[in-house]
């Protein structure tokens, strides 16, 4: 049921949640104006336990309240066209919506100064292959390699591409990528996603240098007191394409996902779920089993292989 308004209240109008800090929403309108939003009544996303009604990227419709300047209250929320969570810290057994409405996700790993894991990629893979949201990979920290390092990134490259998975290179420190980066941006709105020290913050510099200005734009309208980095945002890059940063993505992946569901989301696995001698089967153990039989010849690679055990098994793999 949509909430009434008073009859005080200006006319409806659309926008998007460029950031939530759990009790007042930054609403960009299509002006670009940005509006701080609170919620009227309560809101449920139909077959989702989430602690949050509002999400990063939710679409939404809201009146501007004659009594305060720059706020609004959202009446409804449209919906979604994808949506990423991860574990609710507040609230046994539910989500958090990160964000929603994505074009892409970009993934920043780096192989030297830290070496992302292989445990790390893959949980988010198989996370965004669960909401369908296509995946880029971004190989930072070129500048450290040596001969033997490109050809290590070269071959991980290769098997990702093989899956489905592209990938870009850049060294952001020194700029060097980034305009390749930022056309693959364009006229979209991109998750952006790492590891610490993955050098995720020097990108995003890099891609938007007026940075400080537009933070400090939507600040402006958030809570009091409370540690921004803690909530994903979205930023204009330029009119029509966007950023959505994502702090807390350890915690991100795998939620609410049964077991016997997650080989579906490793595509190399997919094409052989039909041929395994049992109808349940685990690809652990059993007897027949079509991918067992394709990690042994090769076809499936063994990192991969042991990324959906250690998943299968619960055991945090992503460091």
């Amino acid at each position: 049921m949509t909430p009434e308004f008073s009859h005080s209240a200006s006319p409806l109008q659309h926008g998007t949640v460029v950031k939530s800090t759990g009790s007042w929403y930054v609403v960009r309108a299509a002006s670009g104006q940005l509006y701080r939003c609170r919620l009227r009544g309560k809101f449920k996303i139909k077959g989702l336990k989430a602690s949050n009604p509002l999400a990063v990227g939710d679409h939404v419709e809201f009146a501007v309240e004659a009594q305060a300047e720059g706020a609004g209250v959202i009446s409804h929320i449209a919906p979604r066209r994808n949506y990423i969570v991860r574990r609710s810290v507040h609230k046994t057994g539910h989500v958090h919506v990160v964000a929603a409405n994505l074009d892409q996700a970009l993934l920043v790993v780096t192989l030297v100064s830290p070496a992302t894991s292989f445990g790390f990629i893959d949980r988010f893979l198989v996370t965004a292959e669960a909401y369908h949201i296509p995946v880029t990979l971004l190989f930072n920290k070129t500048d450290l390699y040596d001969e033997e390092g490109f050809a290590y990134q070269a071959e991980i490259a290769g098997m990702y591409a093989s899956l489905g998975y592209p990938s870009r290179t850049c060294a952001a420190s020194l700029g060097e990528g980034v305009a390749e980066i930022d056309q693959l941006l364009d006229g979209k709105v991109s998750l952006l996603a790492g590891h610490s020290g993955v050098g995720k913050s020097t990108l995003i510099n890099a891609l938007v240098p007026d940075l400080d200005l537009k933070t400090a734009e939507i600040s402006d309208f958030s809570d009091k007191g409370v540690h921004t980095t803690t909530f994903a945002e979205m930023l204009e890059v330029r009119p029509g394409t966007f950023i959505i940063d994502t702090p807390g993505i350890k915690e991100l992946g795998l939620v609410d996902l049964p077991p016997a569901e997650l080989a579906g989301y490793f595509p190399e696995f997919r094409a052989l779920l039909g041929q395994c001698r049992y109808h349940n089967c685990q690809h652990t153990h059993e007897p027949g089993c079509a991918v067992r039989e394709a990690v042994d010849q090769g076809r499936i690679a063994l990192p991969r292989y042991d990324s959906y055990l250690s998943m299968l098994a619960g055991e945090d793999n992503r460091h």
